[in-house]
């Protein structure tokens, strides 16, 4: 059975708010929770971006078994591959062995802010590719000092590493970076439930490693009103990634969504109170080979309500079924 986590979506609540939220997550019965790494939101409407980081050690904290995962964070612009590595190190002490490192190669909206030009896809795997060679160097201990073709380390040491280093998701899309993922990932990372991904995860060396999907869901007593929240903070989903990693700030996502309707919305994501409809969704996942299944509940000032129902409703009706 495919296990089913919770998402401290960074983009539509603040940090407070989230650390409470995961909190309450792990007491309903959640498998495990994930973070957005984000410095902007994706709409002006979601209003938050808080630091994932910061969020992330306070969540260690505030559990005390649910496993905690970026999904995903970038480190080839914003962040140093060494920096990641310290930071993720600590990470898994803080969370006594619970951190996963969800990887990507980054989206504009986030990369953009320090500045020079933002790299076509195929430099951002290369970078990624680097990054990750960076980072378990790093997780092994000693001085690192490393000469690639996009980033260089000198002389660095991570002092505080764990007796067992996170494991490593990269995020795929297509065949180059599945290529990737099943070479250097320990896990394979991806929103859309196509089992071609998976295949290809397969075939380059990721065969029986655990597959994690992200979901959007808009829980609420009112469809309507469901789907109205949806349409207002989550319609840019819609989109393909392949345009979204290249738009540099929230007033792009709206222009690019403004023909976006209720009907796209209500059939790209389940809203509403009807748990068939959301298994429906969830299902879609497992069939195509996901072991995980984060689901994000749309709306900042729903998640008390929704990680309610879930308990109640839905993940008893998934894990009965």
């Amino acid at each position: 059975m495919t296990l089913i986590g919770y998402t401290m979506m960074c983009e539509q609540a603040g940090p407070k708010q989230l650390v409470r939220d995961v909190a309450l997550a792990e007491e309903a019965g959640f498998d495990f929770a994930v973070i957005s790494d984000h410095y902007f939101p994706w709409l002006d409407s979601q209003g938050h971006s808080p630091y994932a980081w910061s969020v992330l050690g306070a969540a260690a904290q505030a559990t005390d078994h649910i496993p905690l995962m970026t999904y995903v964070t970038c480190p080839i612009r914003r962040y140093h591959p060494a920096v990641v590595a310290q930071k993720a190190a600590t990470m898994q002490l803080l969370s006594d062995g619970r951190f996963t490192l969800g990887l990507g190669a980054g989206e504009n909206l986030n990369e953009h802010i320090i500045g020079g030009c933002w790299p076509i896809v195929g430099v951002r795997h290369e970078m990624l590719e680097e990054a990750v060679e960076i980072i378990r160097a790093l997780w092994r201990g000693g001085t690192v000092t490393y000469r690639g073709k996009h980033f260089e380390v000198e002389s660095a040491k991570v002092w505080d590493r764990p007796d067992s280093p996170p494991p490593i998701g990269i995020a795929v899309s297509g065949p180059r970076s599945c290529r990737m993922a099943g070479r250097h990932a320990d896990v394979m990372i991806a929103v859309e439930p196509r089992a071609e991904l998976a295949e290809m995860f397969d075939e380059a060396g990721g065969a029986g490693k655990p597959r994690v999907g992200q979901i959007a869901v808009s829980y609420d007593a009112d469809p309507q009103v469901a789907v109205k929240r949806a349409m207002d903070q989550f319609r840019w989903f819609t989109g393909n990634w392949r345009v979204n990693a290249e738009l540099p700030v929230p007033a792009s996502f709206d222009a690019a969504s403004k023909t976006v309707r209720d009907e796209d919305v209500s059939t790209r994501m389940p809203c509403g109170p009807d748990v068939e409809r959301h298994i429906a969704a969830i299902r879609e996942f497992e069939n195509a080979g996901f072991t995980h299944l984060a689901l994000v509940q749309i709306g900042a000032d729903t998640q008390e309500q929704f990680i309610s129902w879930a308990a109640t409703e839905l993940l008893p009706a998934l894990r009965a079924s």
